[in-house]
Parts: structure tokens; sequence; C-alpha cells
């Protein structure tokens, strides 16, 4: 068996932490290009950052090993970590329901001014939602969860499909819609998958190199109906991965308890259909010039069902990387434990970094450069993360969410790990 499930103070999980520190690291490989770059970068390398050379090749590799994935793989762990609270809070007489809706309540509040006050892409708002109906499935047999989880990642495939199909109608004139009204339609999607007008991406600039109350201002106007939005187009798919992170739990598969043989052949699964399956979806979307519908299709439609497999691979791939008792595990795992944290640190860094209130160097950048950035995240997570939790016992957003979840001031000195 794998000798990875090994627990740590209060009964955690070294592999579920590691997993998590993985994720918090990872996603921003994704989000940095949100932070640095107009909106409709991040699927389009048309829209801005460079689409040639070093520029294309950083899009094509992240594309296809890293988009969705590291989102998708931070849900997972979302799901595994609910069940964790709602376990932990049943084996000590406490009511599984307040707690979890309590934290929920609160995580929706964090989201809320995280996305209004500091970054438009936050996900904590969406996640506090979804896992409010997650909580309905805290007792449902593991195969269950995967077969439910599955069909709502099918659901998705079909709703995004038709985004698909509607978009690619709109951009080769399909359909007796009147040409003013089409035009105004295709600007309309351009801004999040193409080439947007001139004036709205000069527009973006100017309020990015602004102060900060203009910049936040201007960016509600996009944001304020952005919950609705996640919430009507993306649920589905968030919740089978909540589904899918919580059967992964109960299975054993996140907390370390899978022979090894298991893990390398869900790896071998996962990145050996994924990965060619990407590959070829990255090739279409390359030699339709990246296309507006080519780019809705291939990010948003074609990549939905094959992107869980994915995720199982990075999982099973982490799993069998970690090493108990190991400096950067050790560095990793005490980043993963300090996600939230790390999460919104990066976000008031990075917005920082970019925005015109700070050093102004957004749009500034190519693609490529931006991930100088990414790098030195990292080393911060990695640098402080695990001497904060010698001395405390959480990170300081996490202790202020299990404060205002608790309803009372919770002790925080005391370190959670065993000093160096």
């Amino acid at each position: 068996m794998a000798t990875t499930n090994t627990a740590g103070a209060g009964d955690r999980f070294l592999t579920l932490d590691a997993i998590r520190g993985v994720a918090v690291m990872g996603i921003l490989l994704m989000n940095i290009v949100g932070f640095g770059l107009i909106g409709p970068a991040y699927m389009n390398p048309l829209a801005q950052g460079g689409a040639a050379g070093l520029d294309l090749a950083v899009y094509l590799f992240n594309f296809v090993m890293f988009d969705g994935k590291m989102r998708g793989l931070f849900s997972f762990l979302f799901g595994a970590s609910t069940l964790l609270v709602i376990d932990r809070a049943t084996a000590k007489g406490e009511s599984a329901a307040l707690v979890h809706y309590s934290r929920m309540v609160w995580l929706l509040v964090f989201g809320l001014i995280h996305l209004w006050f500091i970054w438009w892409g936050d996900i904590l708002n969406h996640y506090a939602l979804v896992g409010m109906i997650a909580f309905f499935f805290r007792n449902t047999k593991v195969k269950t969860l995967v077969v439910v989880g599955c069909i709502l990642v099918a659901l998705q495939t079909l709703l995004m499909a038709g985004l698909a199909g509607s978009v690619h109608a709109l951009e080769n004139g399909l359909g007796d819609m009147p040409a003013a009204e089409r035009a105004k339609q295709l600007a309309e999607f351009s801004k999040g998958f193409g080439i947007p007008p001139a004036a709205w991406i000069a527009e973006q600039m100017a309020n990015h190199h602004a102060g900060y109350w203009t910049m936040v201002t201007a960016e509600f106007e996009h944001t304020r109906y952005s919950v609705f939005f996640n919430a009507m187009y993306f649920t589905m798919e968030t919740l089978g991965y909540f589904l899918l992170g919580m059967a992964a739990f109960r299975s054993g598969m996140l907390t370390g308890a899978w022979s090894r043989a298991r893990y390398v052949k869900w790896l071998a699964i996962g990145f050996g259909i994924g990965i060619p399956v990407y590959g070829a979806i990255a090739w279409y979307m390359l030699s339709a010039d990246f296309s507006m519908s080519a780019v809705v299709v291939g990010v948003m439609a074609l990549s939905t069902p094959v992107r869980p497999l994915m995720i199982l691979g990075w999982a099973a791939l982490i799993v069998l990387l970690i090493r108990p008792g190991g400096m950067l595990t050790a560095r990793i795992a005490a980043a993963g434990r300090m996600a939230f944290t790390n999460y919104l640190m990066t976000s008031i860094l990075m917005t920082t970094l970019f925005s015109g209130y700070g050093f102004g160097l957004y749009g500034e950048l190519s693609r490529a450069e931006l991930y100088l950035a990414v790098f030195g995240m990292w080393a911060l997570m990695l640098l402080w993360s695990k001497p904060w939790l010698e001395r405390f016992r959480f990170g300081p957003f996490e202790w202020l969410w299990r404060t205002l979840a608790r309803g009372s001031v919770q002790s925080i000195r005391g370190g959670a790990l065993a000093p160096a």
C-alpha cells in the first residue's frame, strides 16, 4: 500500500494538504492572465499578450496541461474537505448542518468582498453557493457520487456545446438574425472569447491604470451579475467536481490509501487519454487561427468531458510524488493547509503588481513574461506558509473564517506544525 496517507496534527491527511498546495499554486498559472491582461486573453491568445513564438507555446502548453485542471483539482479538494468537516462535526456531536452552512455563508461573504473589491475572477462565492447544495450528498455512496458527478459533467458538456453552436452561427452568419443585432452580439462575445473592439480594450487599459476606486467601480459594472452568471452556466460542472472529489475522498484516493499500482493506473488513464485529446483540440484551434467559434468549441465544449480524467491524472501524479518528511513536500503541504490565505493573498499582491494604484503593469507584459510573477508568488507561498504554521494553528484568513463561522474568537497561538 502507498505510505502517503500520513495524518498530521489535528488528524489531517498529508495528501489532501499537498494536493491542495499544488492546486492553489497551479491555479495561478491560468489566473495570472486574468490579473495581467484583458479578460479574453485568458481564452484567446490573439486578444492580448502575444500569439507567436514563446507566448504561443506558453498558451498551448498551459491549455493542454493546466487550463481547468488546477481549478478542477481545487474543486475536487473542496468536495473532499466538505466531507472532512462534516465528519469531524458529527464525531464531536455538533450539528453538521450548522457547522457547514455557517462556513458557506461566511465563505460567500469573503467571496463577494474578493469579487467586488479585489479581483473580478473570484471563485469563492460560487463555491459557497454550490457547497450549499453539496451538503445533501454527504451520505451518498461512492458509486452514486461518481454516477451523479459524471451525469452533471455530461450535462455541462451539452450546455457548452449549445453555447459553441450559438457563437458558430453568429460568426458564420447562419440564421435570419438582423445584421446589426448579429454584430452587437459578436462584439459582446468577443469580450470573452475573441478580439474585442479597440475602444473596449482602451477602456479596460484606462480603468486598470487608474486609481483603486476608479478601477473597482468600473469592474463592478461587469462583476455585479457574475454571481448569477456563474450559477447559471457553471453550477453543474462545479457540483459534479465536488461530488467526484467526495467520491475520491471516500474511496481513499485523495487520502493516499490506494496501492501505488492503482495510482499509476489512473495516472496512465488520465494523462494517456487526456493529453492526446487536449493536444488535438489545441491543434484544431491553432489550425482555425483561433477564430472565436473555434476557441469556444475547443476551450468550453470539447474540453469539458475530458477534463475530469486529467484532474484524476494530476491527483494520482501528486500522490505518487509525495515524500513524507521531505522538505519540498512539507512546504507544499503547508501552502495547501493555508490555501484560503494564499489564494486571497495572491489576489491582493497580483492586483497591486498590475493595477494603476500599484506598479501599473497591466497589459504591459507578454504572456510569457507574466510567469516571472507566478514564480515569485510561488516562492512566497513556499517560504512563508511553513514558518507561519510552526508558530500559529491557522493561516490568518483561515483563522478569521473559522472565528466568524463559529461565532467566537478562536485560539490561533500554538504551532500547527512541529518546528523544523
